[in-house]
Protein backbone atom coordinates (compact mmCIF):
# COMPACT_ATOMS: atom_id res chain seq x y z
CA UNK A 1 0.00 0.00 0.00
CA UNK A 2 2.87 2.47 0.68
CA UNK A 3 4.11 2.25 -3.11
CA UNK A 4 0.51 2.41 -4.49
CA UNK A 5 -0.14 5.83 -2.13
CA UNK A 6 3.27 6.60 -3.18
CA UNK A 7 1.80 7.35 -6.88
CA UNK A 8 -0.86 9.66 -5.91
CA UNK A 9 1.08 12.59 -4.43
CA UNK A 10 3.33 11.34 -7.76
CA UNK A 11 0.89 12.60 -10.02
CA UNK A 12 0.81 16.12 -7.54
CA UNK A 13 4.56 15.94 -8.24
CA UNK A 14 4.96 15.53 -11.78
CA UNK A 15 1.74 18.38 -12.45
CA UNK A 16 3.99 20.42 -10.34
CA UNK A 17 7.13 19.53 -12.63
CA UNK A 18 5.31 19.70 -15.96
CA UNK A 19 3.29 23.56 -15.21
CA UNK A 20 6.39 24.96 -13.07
CA UNK A 21 8.38 24.45 -16.36
CA UNK A 22 6.46 26.82 -18.18
CA UNK A 23 7.37 30.45 -18.50
CA UNK A 24 5.54 32.27 -15.89
CA UNK A 25 4.46 31.15 -12.42
CA UNK A 26 1.19 32.11 -13.16
CA UNK A 27 0.33 29.10 -14.70
CA UNK A 28 1.45 26.86 -11.00
CA UNK A 29 -0.69 29.06 -8.92
CA UNK A 30 -3.72 28.75 -11.02
CA UNK A 31 -3.47 24.97 -10.62
CA UNK A 32 -2.29 25.46 -7.06
CA UNK A 33 -5.65 27.36 -6.33
CA UNK A 34 -7.54 24.52 -9.05
CA UNK A 35 -6.15 22.03 -6.37
CA UNK A 36 -6.94 23.44 -3.50
CA UNK A 37 -10.27 23.98 -4.09
CA UNK A 38 -10.82 20.40 -5.88
CA UNK A 39 -8.72 18.90 -2.81
CA UNK A 40 -11.55 21.10 -0.44
CA UNK A 41 -14.82 20.00 -2.08
CA UNK A 42 -13.88 16.08 -2.79
CA UNK A 43 -11.79 15.67 0.29
CA UNK A 44 -14.50 17.30 2.25
CA UNK A 45 -16.36 13.74 0.77
CA UNK A 46 -13.57 11.91 2.24
CA UNK A 47 -16.18 10.29 4.47
CA UNK A 48 -17.00 8.35 1.91
CA UNK A 49 -13.92 6.57 1.81
CA UNK A 50 -13.57 6.48 5.70
CA UNK A 51 -16.68 5.11 6.66
CA UNK A 52 -16.98 2.61 4.20
CA UNK A 53 -13.35 1.04 5.08
CA UNK A 54 -14.70 1.13 8.63
CA UNK A 55 -18.02 -0.40 7.95
CA UNK A 56 -16.60 -3.19 5.73
CA UNK A 57 -13.73 -4.14 7.87
CA UNK A 58 -16.27 -4.65 10.43
CA UNK A 59 -18.41 -6.50 8.68
CA UNK A 60 -15.30 -8.39 7.51
CA UNK A 61 -14.40 -9.47 10.72
CA UNK A 62 -17.89 -10.17 11.87
CA UNK A 63 -17.65 -12.31 8.55
CA UNK A 64 -21.16 -11.09 7.43
CA UNK A 65 -21.48 -11.04 3.63
CA UNK A 66 -25.04 -8.87 3.92
CA UNK A 67 -23.22 -6.23 5.89
CA UNK A 68 -20.34 -6.24 3.38
CA UNK A 69 -22.68 -5.70 0.77
CA UNK A 70 -24.71 -2.77 2.45
CA UNK A 71 -21.50 -1.01 3.09
CA UNK A 72 -20.62 -1.25 -1.15
CA UNK A 73 -23.83 0.62 -1.98
CA UNK A 74 -25.08 2.48 0.39
CA UNK A 75 -22.16 4.82 -0.02
CA UNK A 76 -21.54 4.30 -3.81
CA UNK A 77 -25.37 5.36 -4.58
CA UNK A 78 -24.07 8.63 -2.01
CA UNK A 79 -20.93 8.81 -3.98
CA UNK A 80 -22.38 9.08 -7.37
CA UNK A 81 -25.46 11.14 -6.62
CA UNK A 82 -23.32 13.89 -5.05
CA UNK A 83 -20.79 13.61 -8.38
CA UNK A 84 -23.48 14.12 -10.34
CA UNK A 85 -24.47 17.15 -8.37
CA UNK A 86 -21.15 18.69 -8.34
CA UNK A 87 -20.44 18.47 -12.22
CA UNK A 88 -24.15 19.69 -13.27
CA UNK A 89 -23.62 23.07 -10.65
CA UNK A 90 -19.73 23.26 -11.47
CA UNK A 91 -19.86 26.88 -12.79
CA UNK A 92 -21.45 28.93 -10.01
CA UNK A 93 -19.38 26.79 -7.38
CA UNK A 94 -16.28 27.48 -8.97
CA UNK A 95 -17.58 31.74 -8.86
CA UNK A 96 -17.93 31.15 -5.18
CA UNK A 97 -14.53 29.37 -4.30
CA UNK A 98 -12.42 31.75 -6.47
CA UNK A 99 -14.44 34.71 -4.75
CA UNK A 100 -13.27 33.29 -1.79
CA UNK A 101 -9.31 32.72 -2.61
CA UNK A 102 -9.21 36.05 -4.05
CA UNK A 103 -5.32 37.02 -5.34
CA UNK A 104 -4.35 37.99 -9.00
CA UNK A 105 -6.98 37.90 -11.71
CA UNK A 106 -3.99 36.27 -13.82
CA UNK A 107 -3.67 33.15 -11.25
CA UNK A 108 -7.86 32.93 -10.92
CA UNK A 109 -8.20 32.85 -15.02
CA UNK A 110 -5.89 29.89 -15.35
CA UNK A 111 -7.37 28.12 -12.20
CA UNK A 112 -11.46 28.74 -14.06
CA UNK A 113 -9.87 26.73 -17.12
CA UNK A 114 -8.38 23.91 -14.91
CA UNK A 115 -11.72 23.57 -12.65
CA UNK A 116 -14.24 23.70 -15.52
CA UNK A 117 -12.82 20.42 -16.98
CA UNK A 118 -11.27 19.14 -13.49
CA UNK A 119 -14.68 18.85 -12.29
CA UNK A 120 -16.27 16.59 -14.46
CA UNK A 121 -14.47 14.19 -13.11
CA UNK A 122 -16.77 14.47 -9.77
CA UNK A 123 -18.78 11.35 -10.06
CA UNK A 124 -15.70 8.88 -10.67
CA UNK A 125 -13.81 10.28 -8.08
CA UNK A 126 -16.18 9.98 -5.61
CA UNK A 127 -17.00 6.38 -6.66
CA UNK A 128 -13.63 5.69 -6.74
CA UNK A 129 -13.04 6.82 -3.10
CA UNK A 130 -15.96 3.89 -2.12
CA UNK A 131 -14.59 1.70 -4.31
CA UNK A 132 -10.84 2.14 -2.61
CA UNK A 133 -12.21 1.94 1.06
CA UNK A 134 -14.22 -1.16 0.24
CA UNK A 135 -11.10 -2.86 -1.16
CA UNK A 136 -9.38 -1.80 1.51
CA UNK A 137 -12.06 -3.03 3.98
CA UNK A 138 -12.03 -6.79 2.61
CA UNK A 139 -8.02 -6.96 2.94
CA UNK A 140 -7.96 -7.50 -0.51
CA UNK A 141 -4.52 -5.64 -0.61
CA UNK A 142 -3.61 -6.05 -4.40
CA UNK A 143 -6.60 -4.61 -5.81
CA UNK A 144 -6.29 -1.46 -4.23
CA UNK A 145 -2.46 -1.42 -5.54
CA UNK A 146 -3.70 -2.03 -9.01
CA UNK A 147 -6.37 0.26 -8.85
CA UNK A 148 -4.01 3.45 -7.50
CA UNK A 149 -1.03 2.24 -9.74
CA UNK A 150 -2.77 2.29 -12.76
CA UNK A 151 -5.20 4.73 -12.31
CA UNK A 152 -2.22 7.74 -11.31
CA UNK A 153 0.56 6.28 -13.77
CA UNK A 154 -1.93 6.56 -16.54
CA UNK A 155 -3.16 10.31 -15.39
CA UNK A 156 0.67 11.13 -15.03
CA UNK A 157 1.91 9.68 -18.84
CA UNK A 158 -1.27 11.90 -20.29
CA UNK A 159 -0.58 15.03 -18.18
CA UNK A 160 2.78 15.22 -19.86
CA UNK A 161 1.53 14.11 -23.07
CA UNK A 162 -1.29 17.02 -23.42
CA UNK A 163 0.63 19.70 -21.36
CA UNK A 164 4.14 19.38 -22.88
CA UNK A 165 2.83 17.51 -26.15
CA UNK A 166 -0.26 19.50 -27.19
CA UNK A 167 0.55 22.98 -25.28
CA UNK A 168 -2.84 22.67 -23.09
CA UNK A 169 -1.04 24.08 -20.20
CA UNK A 170 -3.39 23.67 -17.21
CA UNK A 171 -6.32 22.67 -19.27
CA UNK A 172 -4.21 19.30 -20.12
CA UNK A 173 -3.86 19.03 -16.76
CA UNK A 174 -7.41 18.69 -15.79
CA UNK A 175 -7.93 16.36 -18.41
CA UNK A 176 -5.63 14.33 -18.40
CA UNK A 177 -6.91 13.64 -14.39
CA UNK A 178 -10.74 13.60 -16.00
CA UNK A 179 -9.76 10.92 -18.26
CA UNK A 180 -7.82 8.48 -15.93
CA UNK A 181 -10.06 8.93 -12.97
CA UNK A 182 -12.99 7.60 -15.51
CA UNK A 183 -10.85 4.38 -16.69
CA UNK A 184 -9.58 4.25 -12.61
CA UNK A 185 -13.81 3.43 -12.35
CA UNK A 186 -13.89 1.19 -14.72
CA UNK A 187 -10.72 -0.29 -13.41
CA UNK A 188 -12.53 -0.59 -9.78
CA UNK A 189 -15.72 -1.79 -10.55
CA UNK A 190 -13.80 -5.00 -12.43
CA UNK A 191 -12.67 -5.69 -9.28
CA UNK A 192 -15.04 -5.37 -6.87
CA UNK A 193 -17.19 -7.83 -9.14
CA UNK A 194 -14.23 -10.27 -8.88
CA UNK A 195 -13.98 -9.96 -5.30
CA UNK A 196 -18.11 -10.11 -4.74
CA UNK A 197 -18.03 -13.82 -6.01
CA UNK A 198 -14.81 -14.80 -3.65
CA UNK A 199 -16.66 -13.67 -0.78
CA UNK A 200 -20.49 -14.87 -1.62
CA UNK A 201 -22.19 -11.95 -2.17
CA UNK A 202 -24.40 -12.31 -4.62
CA UNK A 203 -26.85 -10.20 -6.91
CA UNK A 204 -29.97 -10.64 -4.81
CA UNK A 205 -27.97 -9.47 -1.80
CA UNK A 206 -26.63 -6.16 -3.34
CA UNK A 207 -30.22 -5.68 -4.44
CA UNK A 208 -31.44 -5.00 -1.14
CA UNK A 209 -28.68 -3.94 0.37
CA UNK A 210 -29.48 -0.26 -0.34
CA UNK A 211 -32.11 -0.56 2.65
CA UNK A 212 -31.56 -0.94 6.16
CA UNK A 213 -28.81 1.21 8.95
CA UNK A 214 -29.09 3.68 6.50
CA UNK A 215 -29.22 6.32 9.66
CA UNK A 216 -26.37 5.08 11.38
CA UNK A 217 -24.09 5.81 7.90
CA UNK A 218 -25.49 9.07 7.33
CA UNK A 219 -24.57 9.70 11.25
CA UNK A 220 -21.20 8.38 10.81
CA UNK A 221 -20.73 10.73 7.28
CA UNK A 222 -21.72 13.51 8.80
CA UNK A 223 -19.62 13.57 11.67
CA UNK A 224 -16.20 12.62 9.48
CA UNK A 225 -17.97 15.24 6.97
CA UNK A 226 -17.40 18.00 9.58
CA UNK A 227 -13.85 16.38 10.29
CA UNK A 228 -13.15 16.86 7.12
CA UNK A 229 -14.35 20.32 6.55
CA UNK A 230 -12.22 21.42 9.55
CA UNK A 231 -9.18 19.91 7.69
CA UNK A 232 -9.80 21.40 4.51
CA UNK A 233 -10.62 24.83 6.08
CA UNK A 234 -6.88 24.70 7.69
CA UNK A 235 -4.81 23.62 4.39
CA UNK A 236 -7.15 26.23 2.49
CA UNK A 237 -5.78 28.62 4.09
CA UNK A 238 -2.74 28.24 3.35
CA UNK A 239 -3.58 28.74 -0.23
CA UNK A 240 -5.69 32.13 0.33
CA UNK A 241 -3.37 33.30 3.30
CA UNK A 242 -0.40 32.63 0.83
CA UNK A 243 -2.38 33.95 -2.53
CA UNK A 244 -2.71 37.25 -0.17
CA UNK A 245 1.21 37.25 -0.25
CA UNK A 246 2.27 37.55 -3.54
CA UNK A 247 2.00 34.92 -6.67
CA UNK A 248 5.48 33.86 -6.04
CA UNK A 249 4.46 32.68 -2.24
CA UNK A 250 1.54 30.81 -3.50
CA UNK A 251 3.95 29.59 -6.21
CA UNK A 252 6.38 28.74 -3.64
CA UNK A 253 4.27 26.79 -1.28
CA UNK A 254 2.18 24.89 -4.28
CA UNK A 255 5.87 23.43 -4.47
CA UNK A 256 6.36 22.78 -0.95
CA UNK A 257 3.13 21.50 -0.37
CA UNK A 258 3.55 18.88 -3.07
CA UNK A 259 6.37 17.83 -0.76
CA UNK A 260 4.23 17.29 2.12
CA UNK A 261 1.59 15.72 0.27
CA UNK A 262 3.99 12.79 -1.00
CA UNK A 263 4.76 12.51 2.36
CA UNK A 264 2.03 11.93 3.90
CA UNK A 265 0.64 9.67 1.18
CA UNK A 266 3.52 7.64 1.69
CA UNK A 267 3.04 7.40 5.61
CA UNK A 268 -0.81 7.05 5.02
CA UNK A 269 -0.22 3.72 3.60
CA UNK A 270 0.50 2.72 7.28
CA UNK A 271 -2.67 4.25 8.40
CA UNK A 272 -4.11 2.50 5.80
CA UNK A 273 -3.44 -0.97 6.74
CA UNK A 274 -4.26 0.07 10.85
CA UNK A 275 -7.96 0.81 9.23
CA UNK A 276 -8.69 -1.80 7.89
CA UNK A 277 -6.72 -4.42 10.80
CA UNK A 278 -8.13 -1.80 13.52
CA UNK A 279 -11.85 -2.31 11.64
CA UNK A 280 -11.15 -6.03 11.65
CA UNK A 281 -9.92 -6.67 15.20
CA UNK A 282 -13.01 -4.59 16.21
CA UNK A 283 -15.61 -6.70 14.53
CA UNK A 284 -13.93 -9.44 15.83
CA UNK A 285 -13.60 -7.86 19.48
CA UNK A 286 -9.72 -9.05 19.21
CA UNK A 287 -7.78 -6.55 21.48
CA UNK A 288 -4.35 -9.14 20.99
CA UNK A 289 -4.33 -8.31 17.46
CA UNK A 290 -4.70 -4.61 17.29
CA UNK A 291 -2.21 -3.63 19.89
CA UNK A 292 0.02 -6.10 17.64
CA UNK A 293 -0.76 -4.09 14.58
CA UNK A 294 -0.12 -1.19 16.26
CA UNK A 295 2.97 -1.97 17.87
CA UNK A 296 4.22 -2.77 13.98
CA UNK A 297 2.99 0.02 12.28
CA UNK A 298 4.28 2.53 14.74
CA UNK A 299 7.98 1.21 14.41
CA UNK A 300 7.90 1.25 10.49
CA UNK A 301 6.09 4.57 9.56
CA UNK A 302 8.24 6.14 12.51
CA UNK A 303 11.52 5.11 10.13
CA UNK A 304 9.70 6.19 6.69
CA UNK A 305 9.28 9.74 8.39
CA UNK A 306 12.94 9.71 9.48
CA UNK A 307 14.15 8.94 6.40
CA UNK A 308 11.93 11.45 4.56
CA UNK A 309 13.19 14.40 6.75
CA UNK A 310 17.16 13.15 6.47
CA UNK A 311 15.84 13.21 2.64
CA UNK A 312 14.67 16.98 2.41
CA UNK A 313 17.41 18.00 5.35
CA UNK A 314 20.13 16.61 3.15
CA UNK A 315 18.44 16.60 -0.99
CA UNK A 316 15.59 19.33 -0.45
CA UNK A 317 16.95 22.22 -2.66
CA UNK A 318 17.94 19.69 -5.32
CA UNK A 319 14.30 18.58 -5.39
CA UNK A 320 13.20 21.56 -5.23
CA UNK A 321 15.40 22.57 -8.65
CA UNK A 322 13.67 19.35 -10.29
CA UNK A 323 10.38 20.50 -9.42
CA UNK A 324 10.41 24.61 -10.44
CA UNK A 325 12.88 26.04 -13.03
CA UNK A 326 12.00 29.87 -11.97
CA UNK A 327 15.63 30.87 -10.43
CA UNK A 328 13.20 33.36 -7.67
CA UNK A 329 11.32 30.31 -7.13
CA UNK A 330 14.00 27.89 -6.25
CA UNK A 331 15.41 30.64 -4.18
CA UNK A 332 12.51 31.30 -1.92
CA UNK A 333 11.43 27.71 -1.70
CA UNK A 334 14.53 27.16 -0.27
CA UNK A 335 14.29 29.48 2.86
CA UNK A 336 10.91 27.35 4.13
CA UNK A 337 12.68 24.01 3.30
CA UNK A 338 13.32 23.73 7.01
CA UNK A 339 9.22 22.81 7.31
CA UNK A 340 9.71 19.68 5.47
CA UNK A 341 12.20 18.46 7.65
CA UNK A 342 9.81 19.08 10.39
CA UNK A 343 6.89 18.07 9.04
CA UNK A 344 7.40 14.33 9.13
CA UNK A 345 8.34 13.72 12.30
CA UNK A 346 5.14 15.57 13.54
CA UNK A 347 2.20 14.51 11.51
CA UNK A 348 3.28 10.55 11.51
CA UNK A 349 1.41 9.83 14.49
CA UNK A 350 -1.67 11.76 13.76
CA UNK A 351 -1.98 9.56 10.57
CA UNK A 352 -1.89 6.59 12.20
CA UNK A 353 -4.35 7.61 15.33
CA UNK A 354 -7.00 8.29 12.32
CA UNK A 355 -6.39 4.55 10.92
CA UNK A 356 -7.20 3.28 14.26
CA UNK A 357 -10.13 5.37 14.75
CA UNK A 358 -11.32 4.89 11.31
CA UNK A 359 -11.39 1.22 11.57
CA UNK A 360 -13.57 1.47 14.87
CA UNK A 361 -15.96 4.18 13.16
CA UNK A 362 -15.29 6.46 16.50
CA UNK A 363 -16.31 9.68 14.22
CA UNK A 364 -17.53 11.98 16.78
CA UNK A 365 -14.05 11.51 18.69
CA UNK A 366 -12.16 12.48 15.30
CA UNK A 367 -14.26 15.49 14.54
CA UNK A 368 -13.41 16.56 18.32
CA UNK A 369 -10.10 15.77 18.01
CA UNK A 370 -9.78 17.99 14.48
CA UNK A 371 -11.82 20.84 16.35
CA UNK A 372 -9.20 21.55 18.68
CA UNK A 373 -6.19 20.96 15.95
CA UNK A 374 -8.22 23.60 14.12
CA UNK A 375 -8.01 26.10 17.17
CA UNK A 376 -4.68 25.59 17.70
CA UNK A 377 -3.65 26.25 13.77
CA UNK A 378 -6.29 29.32 14.34
CA UNK A 379 -4.11 31.05 17.01
CA UNK A 380 -0.77 30.32 15.63
CA UNK A 381 -2.09 32.25 12.20
CA UNK A 382 -1.94 35.27 14.64
CA UNK A 383 1.89 35.17 14.22
CA UNK A 384 1.31 36.03 10.36
CA UNK A 385 1.98 39.58 10.62
CA UNK A 386 5.24 38.96 12.33
CA UNK A 387 6.79 35.16 10.64
CA UNK A 388 5.08 36.16 7.39
CA UNK A 389 4.82 32.38 5.69
CA UNK A 390 6.89 30.91 8.18
CA UNK A 391 3.79 31.46 10.38
CA UNK A 392 2.11 29.44 7.81
CA UNK A 393 3.99 26.28 7.54
CA UNK A 394 3.58 26.77 11.68
CA UNK A 395 0.09 26.93 12.16
CA UNK A 396 0.08 23.60 10.15
CA UNK A 397 2.68 21.95 12.36
CA UNK A 398 1.03 23.05 14.89
CA UNK A 399 -2.06 21.59 13.91
CA UNK A 400 -0.65 18.44 12.94
CA UNK A 401 1.06 18.33 16.45
CA UNK A 402 -2.25 18.72 18.15
CA UNK A 403 -4.04 16.04 16.13
CA UNK A 404 -1.74 13.69 17.24
CA UNK A 405 -1.44 14.08 20.75
CA UNK A 406 -5.56 14.43 21.41
CA UNK A 407 -6.34 11.19 19.24
CA UNK A 408 -3.29 9.87 21.70
CA UNK A 409 -5.33 11.14 24.97
CA UNK A 410 -8.78 9.60 23.85
CA UNK A 411 -7.28 6.22 22.70
CA UNK A 412 -5.29 5.75 26.42
CA UNK A 413 -8.31 6.66 27.92
CA UNK A 414 -10.44 4.11 26.24
CA UNK A 415 -7.34 1.17 26.61
CA UNK A 416 -7.00 1.92 30.33
CA UNK A 417 -11.18 1.67 30.92
CA UNK A 418 -11.47 -1.03 28.65
CA UNK A 419 -13.89 0.59 26.56
CA UNK A 420 -12.41 0.55 23.08
CA UNK A 421 -14.97 -2.01 21.91
CA UNK A 422 -17.74 -0.35 22.59
CA UNK A 423 -20.41 0.38 20.31
CA UNK A 424 -20.10 3.48 18.43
Amino acid sequence: MIFSNITVPLLGLVDTAVIGHLDSPVYLGGVAVGATATSFLFMLLLFLRMSTTGLTAQAYGAKNPQALARALVQPLLLALGAGALIALLRTPIIDLALHIVGGSEAVLEQARRFLEIRWLSAPASLANLVLLGWLLGVQYARAPVILLVVGNILNIVLDVWLVMGLHMNVRGAALATVIAEYATLLIGLLMVRKILKLRGISGEMLKTSWRGNFRRLLALNRDIMLRSLLLQLCFGAITVLGARLGSDIIAVNAVLMTLLTFTAYALDGFAYAVEAHSGQAYGARDGSQLLDVWRAACRQSGIVALLFSVVYLLAGEHIIALLASLTQIQQLADRYLIWQVILPLVGVWCYLLDGMFIGATRAAEMRNSMAVAAAGFALTLLTLPWLGNHGLWLALTVFLALRGLSLAAIWRRHWRNGTWFAAT
